[in-house]
């Protein structure tokens, strides 16, 4: 039998991203193959409805314009549930789709697992980070964070987008 608990790693620039499908505040499957043909912003982030987590997908959603035009797609994932990740989306007017990792498999499949949320013990989510991924899955960029306290580069991750063709 084999183990539940494969090693997985950080996809690194040059691969392609792995692909994923999960719920967003809908409750519609969405995958990431459905975003192909388009630059994707991948951003992970703790937990819905925190002070640095709402700061960074708050920053996305003022920058969707400029990312849009650029023809780029903003998908936040998390590990709440699909009604908390609604909750959030709708006080937050988030303007781009968040997914629901409920079961923590994207997560471990990216290689992001935060074992101890801000230390409480047992409690995994993701870590803060951001994948650009071209027209492909291509991924172009890669940010992860080993503290949850601190946010990308959103400047930086503009600037990849903007270079990609």
């Amino acid at each position: 039998m084999a183990s539940s608990k494969q090693a997985y790693r950080v996809p690194e620039v040059g691969e392609k991203a792995p692909d994923f499908t999960l719920p967003d505040t809908e409750l519609k499957m969405r995958s990431l193959a459905e975003f192909r043909g388009k630059k994707v912003v991948l951003a992970f982030f703790p937990a819905a409805l925190s002070p640095v987590c709402t700061r960074e997908m708050c920053t996305f959603r003022d920058h969707f314009d400029e990312l849009s035009k650029a023809g780029a797609e903003v998908i936040g994932i998390s590990i709440d549930g699909p009604f908390a990740n609604k909750q959030f989306k709708e006080v937050h007017n988030l303007n781009f789709p968040l997914l629901s990792d409920y079961s923590r498999e994207v997560i471990s499949r990216y290689g992001i697992v935060m074992e101890d949320l801000l230390h409480v013990k047992g409690y995994r989510a993701a870590k803060r980070s951001v994948f650009v991924l071209d027209r492909d899955g291509i991924v172009r960029y890669r940010w992860v964070s080993d503290n949850p306290l601190v946010e990308p580069d959103y400047e930086e991750v503009e600037r990849v987008i903007k270079s990609i063709p």
